[in-house]
């Protein structure tokens, strides 16, 4: 159980000096070229994360979701003192730790490949570190059975990794954690190499987990999936910056810019050219010729801000549009019949569209070609700045 707290946390990847690049270079001369990440280079280097500032809750479970790149791994390395940390304060139950060996910080980790000891079995893997902590055999036994247990692992504890599936080994790298009881769990990235059916149960026993056992979860991942059904906040990263901070419903229902909008939601957001409308206190948005007003609460928000008439982008995703007899024109591409809806791809206003429609709704098939309608209410609708990308309501 902790309180953690990153202050203005930096990351910076120094230049390698002109004798290591002709070593690293010679070494890498039979490699592809990576892809470049689009990172922040100054003098001092590569700037992985930058005015990192989060402060997380007793027992809170946070995840740091994002693409490839973004930071979400270093920053989760920096907490476990794997990476040194560039500028700033990582504070764990009111205690600077920025210069504390990872030892000694009572955290335990959780990483994408199990790190198991082959040559041990399931129980001496979970045992090992409180057997390097000197803790009395019966205790090491009890918390082990105890962790087992929880997990549903007990019928393996004699095995050895390879005999155990990706996801047994999985729940044994979990389980070898929480022994510790440790006041910090950081998971980065644990269910990556499991396939869909495992990655589902697995959420599962993690939401089970965290409420049987008291410590603050730290939780990475790629996969937005995981990140709404599992954190309790959400920081979604991008660039080495965080880019919003909020419950999975914040996140989802006000995102704060286009990429946000983008990444979160599955399929993802709609994007049209559109037009931000004010009259008095009244806000309509137009695309395609079809013209709505905003609800309320929206317009009470872009009051606020003194926000006035303006080119926009206008966001609505698949799940809040529906088929009419009129509204906005679209060209049908393909219909992806998906069981309880379907997936209508659609060419509108020069963009790719999705409508989703619910399949006791359909009142007529669509085949390439067909020509459709959609409309959208203006509680769903969200204007974005063609400036900075920003959601016009905060």
């Amino acid at each position: 159980m902790a309180t953690v707290q990153l202050k203005n946390i930096k990351k910076v990847y120094p230049f390698i000096s002109g004798e290591d690049k002709k070593k690293t270079a010679k070494k890498k001369a039979d490699e592809p070229e990576k892809k470049k990440v689009n990172l922040q280079i100054t003098d001092e280097g590569v700037v992985a994360v930058q005015e990192f500032n989060l402060d997380i809750k007793d027992k809170e479970f946070i995840v740091l979701v994002g693409p490839s790149g973004c930071g979400k791994s270093t920053t989760l390395r920096m907490v476990a003192g794997l990476e040194e940390i560039s500028g700033g304060e990582l504070i764990i139950d009111g205690k600077v730790v920025n210069d504390i060996a990872p030892k000694d910080r009572d955290i335990a980790m959780v990483f994408q490949n199990y790190a198991l000891y082959p040559h041990m079995t399931v129980y001496e893997n979970m045992a090992f570190s409180l057997k390097l902590r000197k803790v009395p055999k019966d205790e090491i036994d009890k918390k082990v059975r105890e962790a087992a247990e929880i997990l549903d692992i007990t019928q393996y504890l004699d095995r050895k990794p390879k005999a155990l599936s990706g996801g047994q080994r999985q729940r044994v790298a979990i389980g070898r954690a929480i022994v510790r009881a440790p006041k910090v769990m950081l998971m980065d990235e644990p269910l990556s190499n499991l396939d869909a059916k495992l990655r589902n149960e697995m959420r599962a026993e993690i939401i089970k987990l965290r409420e049987r056992i008291d410590t603050t979860f730290i939780y990475v991942t790629h996969d937005q999936t995981e990140a709404m059904t599992l954190g309790d906040r959400i920081v979604i990263m991008r660039d080495g910056y965080i880019q919003q901070i909020g419950t999975p419903q914040e996140v989802f229902n006000h995102p704060a810019n286009l990429f946000v909008a983008g990444f979160i939601g599955m399929p993802v957001m709609n994007f049209f050219d559109g037009k931000l409308t004010r009259e008095g206190d009244k806000f309509f948005v137009e695309v395609g010729g079809y013209k709505v007003e905003l609800d309320r609460e929206k317009e009470a928000r872009l009051l606020n801000n003194n926000v006035q008439s303006q080119p926009v982008t206008l966001g609505v995703r698949p799940e809040h549009t529906d088929v009419s007899d009129h509204g906005v024109a679209a060209k049908v591409d393909v219909s992806e019949m998906m069981g309880s809806s379907v997936h209508l791809h659609v060419t509108a206003e020069g963009r790719d569209v999705i409508i989703i429609v619910p399949t006791l709704e359909m009142k007529q098939g669509y085949r390439m070609g067909d020509t459709m309608h959609f409309t959208f209410g203006g509680n769903v609708a969200h204007v974005f700045s063609k400036e900075n990308d920003k959601n016009l309501e905060f």
